[in-house]
């Protein structure tokens, strides 16, 4: 789904040319008995990108896939979901990390509980000048002029920078929080990267995760994340570094323990070859609850 939707991305043709290859699966499932005996509740695509590209409306590119009548039923997997589409079902971005056995995880995880952490805030991304609604060049701006004392850092992904995964990864390592405000979307990888190695995420919108993630996230966003609103840093000036310095040592020691001890193993995707005993990856979560959701729904 993912591939049919780039090939057309940047070329001039009809809606109907994009639309031609999910009417052409569809009429061909539609022709197969599994499909009509539960009339595709018990089918699940993988799709490997966002719902909104997908979901064409007003703006050029994508497909209107998952608008047909008959994705209704259908469980879809995507890194980022349609909050109020039940059928929609949101995975975890991949990150760079993807071990083989229980015991990668576990050297992974003492390392980066241990790692020392000499930056109080980065913020990996770019800014968008020409997008009036977006905070990142306010957040590059407050970063930028933190003190020495209580250093942010900048890594900015405009100049190619971030492509290198060791740049984000050690950025990364050696920060107590990662700032994640919305890009293209809401949902960002970076919040996984940050996850992942141990770096306190810093939300500015709910859809960035917290109407995401149900499989994979805890309910409570409190235990792993810092939230502040797009509106406070937008119309009422707040200054998200002077919020992140009032945290406690502990607040921070509890939710990067929470992070790397529970929540870490179930967001990272294993190796091909992997072989786990003791812990659960993404994989694993998102089968065992789609099987409990199509055996409800039966």
């Amino acid at each position: 789904g993912g591939f049919d939707v780039l090939r057309w991305h940047f070329r001039n043709i009809s809606d109907d040319v994009k639309d031609q290859l999910g009417i052409e699966v569809l009429k061909w499932l539609e022709s197969k008995e599994s499909w009509r005996r539960n009339a595709g509740k018990d089918h699940v695509f993988v799709l490997g990108k966002i719902t909104w590209d997908f979901r064409r409306d007003k703006v050029p590119w994508g497909s209107r896939f998952l608008e047909l009548q008959e994705m209704q039923n259908p469980t879809k997997l995507l890194i980022e979901r349609q909050p109020w589409q039940v059928n929609d079902i949101a995975i975890p971005h991949p990150t760079y990390f993807h071990p083989q056995t229980d015991e990668d995880i576990a050297s992974w995880q003492i390392k980066i509980m241990n790692k020392p952490r000499q930056i109080l805030v980065s913020f990996a991304g770019g800014a968008r000048p020409d997008d009036t609604n977006s905070i990142r060049s306010t957040l590059i701006e407050q970063c930028i002029s933190l003190s020495s004392d209580d250093p942010c850092l900048f890594l900015d992904c405009t100049n190619g920078s971030c492509k290198n995964p060791k740049n984000v990864i050690d950025l990364f390592q050696d920060s107590e929080f990662c700032l994640q405000p919305p890009g293209d979307s809401a949902t960002r990888r970076s919040v996984f990267d940050s996850l992942i190695t141990g770096c306190i995420p810093v939300i500015f919108n709910p859809y960035t995760a917290y109407y995401q993630y149900a499989w994979h996230l805890p309910e409570d966003h409190r235990r792993y994340s810092v939230y502040v609103s797009e509106e406070d840093v937008k119309e009422k000036g707040v200054n998200v570094m002077e919020i992140l310095k009032t945290k406690t040592l502990k607040e921070k020691e509890d939710m990067r323990s929470y992070i790397i001890h529970q929540l870490l193993p179930g967001l990272i995707y294993g190796d091909s070859n992997a072989k786990f005993g003791k812990f659960r990856d993404a994989f694993d979560i998102t089968f065992d609850n789609l099987l409990e959701k199509i055996n409800k729904s039966e």
